[in-house]
């Protein structure tokens, strides 16, 4: 990496009772010359809010420009990919699984998916503006805010209960058997309709879509996480041919497999393994709980 970028990034599993309803928090701290950015691209994810104290990001949503965002910036869930630009600061990442949403966002998923909105002032999240506001006032160190934040979180935790088929149907996407919707549908017990209301509502898009991005996700962690294995070593099981996978990787992605595997990952890199585990694509990390203690991955050279 550019001598001149240094990265601390510093991730935690928040405490076990919003565990169910949140990824991991990422904590990121930037440090560039005025003139430089890091760039970088992020696959497919659930709804994401980003806290940033300092230059707000720019960012796209599959292709176009990249635009400026804000402070607050949330998304909807994403098929497509996320490129972004971040200059010196701090951000704080938090993502909002299904079960999630249900219990502490307004609205359905699927009025927001594939688009980045004003976290401080749209409706599904003003439960979490909050947050914003903790890290842009308190000139604190990471370890420090992320205790806010998850110390926050908990005294929103009395809510009540979501729907226990959302957690179903969140489990039973992220097991490679269930191929077709009609095997989702009969692991739920849901007809298709009933079915097609439950992902748009919580999962922001219809279940082929979502089975589909969570056979690309399996097979691009696979890429990730073992640098010796080739494309076609990393195929997913439910892919007939390479053919498929490069079809469904330009879906998502907006670029040949080859084109990202050349790219640079300055972020993407210090924390695909969690990231990857927060989607249900691969194994969960070995992350202590904040509370008890905190993880810090190594400083940057």
């Amino acid at each position: 990496m550019d001598a001149t970028i240094a990265i601390d990034v510093r991730y935690y599993r928040l405490s076990e009772p919003l565990q169910p309803y949140f990824t991991a928090l990422y904590g990121f701290a930037f440090d560039c010359p005025p003139d430089r950015a890091i760039e970088d691209h992020l696959h497919p994810e659930w709804s994401q809010m980003r806290f940033f104290k300092g230059a707000p990001p720019h960012a796209c949503i599959g292709p176009g420009p990249l635009r400026e965002q804000w402070p607050f910036v949330a998304s909807g869930p994403t098929s497509r990919s996320i490129r972004f630009a971040l200059r010196a600061g701090k951000v704080w990442g938090l993502g909002l699984k299904p079960a999630g949403w249900a219990r502490f966002a307004k609205g359905p998923a699927q009025a927001i998916a594939d688009q980045t909105v004003d976290g401080s002032t749209h409706p599904a999240f003003t439960l979490f503006a909050p947050i914003q506001r903790m890290v842009e006032q308190e000139d604190t160190d990471l370890d420090s805010m992320a205790v806010r934040i998850n110390d926050y979180l908990m005294a929103q935790a009395d809510r009540p209960p979501e729907n226990r088929l959302i957690s179903d149907c969140h489990e039973a996407l992220s097991d490679p058997e269930i191929a077709s919707v009609s095997q989702l549908g009969e692991r739920l017990g849901l007809g298709a309709r009933s079915l097609e209301r439950l992902c748009g509502q919580h999962f922001g898009f219809p279940p082929k879509l979502l089975l589909r991005r969570q056979r690309f996700l399996r097979s691009l962690a696979e890429f990730m996480l073992n640098s010796r294995r080739s494309w076609s070593e990393a195929l997913d099981g439910q892919y007939h041919d390479q053919a498929q996978f490069v079809r469904d990787f330009r879906a998502f992605m907006g670029m040949t497999p080859s084109e990202y595997a050349e790219m640079p990952h300055p972020i993407l890199d210090r924390i695909i393994a969690q990231r990857m585990a927060d989607q249900g694509a691969a194994p969960q990390t070995d992350l202590p709980t904040l509370l008890r203690y905190t993880a810090r991955p190594p400083q940057a050279d």
